[in-house]
C-alpha cells in the first residue's frame, strides 16, 4: 500500500536515494536531508498511512520498536547528550509530508535547536472538566 506521489514511498521503493541506517520488512530509517542536528533520523512504516490514527496497532508496535533501536544506535554511536522523539500529525501540528513518520533528533546540552513554550498558568478545574467530558462523550 503506497502513494505514488509520496516522497517517503519513493524512498521505500528506492526511486529516490537516501542514507538508510536501518531497514526491516515493515520499517525504514534514514537520515533527514534537512537535519536539525547531526544524526537527525526519520523512521517510517513501509506502508503508507497519513497520520497516527490510521496506522494499525501491529504496525505501530513494529515502528516504535525500530524507533527504539535507531535511537539507541544514535545515542551510542554519536554520543549526543540526549535526543528528542517527535511525531507530528496534520499540517497545524507541523506535519509536512503526509506519510506517518517519527523524527529522532540528537541534542547537545544548551543547543536551543528545539524549544517548547510551556504555559505559566494552570487551567481551571471547570475548563479541565469540560474538555474531559468532550473527549469522553
Amino acid at each position: 500500500m503506497n502513494d505514488e506521489n509520496c516522497i517517503f514511498c519513493k524512498i521505500i521503493k528506492k526511486e529516490i536515494p537516501s542514507k538508510i541506517i536501518f531497514e526491516d520488512d515493515k520499517t525504514l530509517a534514514f537520515l533527514d536531508i534537512n537535519p536539525i542536528s547531526e544524526g537527525h533520523a526519520i523512521v517510517i512504516p513501509k506502508d503508507h498511512y497519513e497520520t497516527l490514527e490510521f496506522l494499525p496497532d501491529n504496525e505501530l508496535k513494529c515502528l516504535y520498536q525500530t524507533v527504539k533501536k535507531v535511537a539507541k544506535l544514535i545515542y551510542e554511536k554519536l554520543n549526543p547528550d540526549g535526543y528528542n522523539i517527535i511525531q507530528n500529525n496534520y499540517k497545524a501540528a507541523g506535519q509536512v509530508i503526509d506519510h506517518f513518520h517519527v523524527h529522532i533528533i540528537p541534542r547537545e546540552s544548551g543547543d536551543k535547536k528545539i524549544t517548547l513554550a510551556l504555559p505559566r498558568s494552570s487551567a481551571s478545574n471547570e475548563i479541565l472538566t469540560s474538555v474531559m467530558e468532550k473527549i469522553k462523550s
